[in-house]
C-alpha cells in the first residue's frame, strides 16, 4: 500500500498489480499518523517505445488503429477502465496509475517513420481510447501537439477523445483538418456537478471548462460531439439529459454514452471509493451494477461492456434516445473521416514524382 497521502487523487489505495508474485495489505493498527504523511508527487518517466501505432480487431470497437501518447493518466479518473493496463509495467491499477506516468518523447517521429512504410494502409487513428492524450503534462511535453502536426502533413484521419480543455490549444492545426473532413472530437462529460467531479476525476477540467471547450471547437467547424461517460448508476445517471441539453447548447453534433465498466482491479477501487465518499449509496451502485452486468461487478463481453443489459441498462438507453431526438443530436457520432487524401510528404533529398 502507498506510504504517502493521496493528495487530491483519485484512488483511494495503492494496491499490488495482479501479476505480482506477492500482494501486501494495509493494517490499521492506530498508531499511524495521517497528518505526517507527504502529498503524492507526480512522477514521469520515459517510455522507450519502438513503435507508436497500436491495433486492435475487437468487433465492438469502432477503430483498427489507436495511439497512446502516455502510459497512465493523471487526471486521476477513479472509475478509468484503462488502470489495469498499469500492472504490465508492474505496478498498481490505483495511485501508481495516476502518480507514476511515462511519457513516449518520440512519438512524433514514430509515427512518420510508421507512416511511410512502404505498403502502410490509411485508416483512421483513434487517440484518447486508453489514456487522455492531454492530461496536464501535456501542457509541457507536447507529444500531443507533435503527433497531431504530423498527421496534418500527411493529411491522415483521426478522432480524438478527451476530458481536457487543453485541446483548444491545438485548434489551430485541427480546423485546417476539418475543412478536409480529417479529424473528429470527443469531449467525454460524466457530470455537471463540480463538486462531484473533484472527487470522481480530480484532476480533471471541471465541467464548465469542458463545455467551453467544446463551443471554442464547434465554432472553429471541429466536428464535436459529447460522450456522456461513464453513466454511472445511482450516482450520475441522473444528469443525463441534463448533460445532453448543456452540450447541445454549446455547440455539439451528435452523442454518445458509456455505462460504468468495472474490469480487474477497478472494481475494489471504486468499492473503496464509494465506501469513502458516498457510503449511503454504496449498496444502491453496486446492485444497480450487477442488474446490469449478468449479475456481476464486469461484464467483459463483446457488444455488451459498453452498454450493459437488463432493464436498468434498456431503460437508460430510451432515455439517451429519447433525449438526442428532442435535442436534434440523434446523428452519427462523426461523419465519415477521408483517408483516401493520405499522402506522405515529400522530404528534402526525395526523387521527385513525374506526373503526365
Amino acid at each position: 500500500m502507498t506510504d504517502c497521502r493521496p493528495d487530491h487523487r483519485g484512488a483511494p489505495t495503492n494496491p499490488d498489480g495482479r501479476f505480482e508474485r506477492r500482494q501486501r495489505f494495509a493494517v490499521d493498527d492506530g498508531w499511524w499518523q495521517d497528518d505526517d504523511l507527504p502529498p503524492l508527487r507526480t512522477t514521469v518517466g520515459s517510455d522507450s517505445a519502438r513503435t507508436i501505432i497500436t491495433r486492435n480487431d475487437s468487433p465492438d470497437i469502432p477503430f483498427e488503429q489507436s495511439i497512446n501518447p502516455y502510459r497512465g493518466c493523471e487526471h486521476g479518473c477513479i472509475y478509468c477502465y484503462a488502470r489495469p493496463s498499469h500492472a504490465y509495467l508492474g505496478l498498481s491499477a490505483g495511485l501508481d496509475f495516476e502518480t507514476r506516468l511515462y511519457a513516449k518523447p518520440n512519438a512524433a517521429s514514430l509515427l512518420e517513420a510508421e507512416l511511410r512504410r512502404p505498403g502502410y494502409r490509411c485508416r483512421t487513428i483513434a487517440i484518447g481510447t486508453n489514456t487522455d492524450a492531454y492530461q496536464p503534462i501535456e501542457r509541457s511535453r507536447k507529444i500531443m501537439r507533435g503527433i497531431i502536426e504530423v498527421l496534418a502533413a500527411f493529411r491522415h484521419p483521426v478522432t480524438i477523445t478527451t476530458k481536457s480543455a487543453l485541446i483548444v490549444r491545438d485548434i489551430d492545426l485541427l480546423a485546417p483538418m476539418a475543412t478536409l473532413d480529417l479529424v473528429g472530437v470527443a469531449v467525454s462529460l460524466t457530470t455537471l456537478d463540480r463538486e462531484m467531479a473533484a472527487i470522481l476525476e480530480p484532476r480533471a477540467a471541471v465541467p464548465a471548462k469542458r463545455l467551453e471547450a467544446i463551443r471554442h471547437l464547434s465554432e472553429a467547424g471541429i466536428p464535436t460531439m459529447v460522450n456522456v461517460a461513464p453513466v454511472i448508476p445511482a450516482l450520475t445517471d441522473h444528469e443525463m439529459e441534463d448533460i445532453l441539453a448543456a452540450a447541445a447548447d454549446h455547440g455539439v453534433a451528435a452523442a454518445s454514452w458509456i455505462l460504468l465498466r468495472l474490469p480487474h482491479e477497478v472494481k475494489d477501487l471504486f468499492d473503496q471509493w464509494l465506501a469513502r465518499h458516498v457510503p449511503d449509496r454504496r449498496r444502491h451502485v453496486l446492485s444497480l451494477m450487477r442488474q446490469s452486468r449478468q449479475g456481476k461487478l464486469n461484464d467483459p463481453r463483446f457488444g455488451h461492456r459498453f452498454s450493459g443489459t437488463g432493464a436498468y441498462a434498456d431503460l437508460l438507453e430510451t432515455r439517451f434516445r429519447l433525449a438526442c431526438r428532442r435535442l436534434g443530436l440523434d446523428r452519427q457520432p462523426h461523419r465519415s473521416l477521408r483517408d483516401d487524401l493520405f499522402t506522405p510528404p515529400a522530404r528534402p533529398g526525395d526523387q521527385l514524382t513525374l506526373s503526365l
